[in-house]
């Protein structure tokens, strides 16, 4: 299960599909976001043995940002994941 860690190293917010991550309403901050797609990649490395970067130009330059909420989020992995595997 992924969370986010906040940068004062606070406890980490319960996060739902619907957990805006990214612009104004985020329960995360900025640091938080980076600490979860860090996480998420080494999760994905350990969990199937492929190195996945999340957060590449592609990602960046997306109309809707796959971190915008949990959902979103999950659902790039998702995609990135069948690109990679087949």
């Amino acid at each position: 299960q992924l969370s986010a860690e906040t940068a004062s190293g606070g406890e980490p917010p319960t996060l739902s599909p619907d957990t805006v991550l990214f612009g104004k309403n985020s329960r995360i901050d900025s640091l938080g976001l980076v600490n979860l797609i860090v996480m998420a990649e080494e999760k994905l490395e350990e969990a199937f043995g492929v190195t996945l970067t999340l957060a590449d130009e592609h990602a960046m330059s997306m109309a809707r940002s796959p971190f915008r909420d949990v959902r979103s989020f999950a659902e790039h992995i998702e995609q990135l994941l069948k690109e990679t595997t087949g």
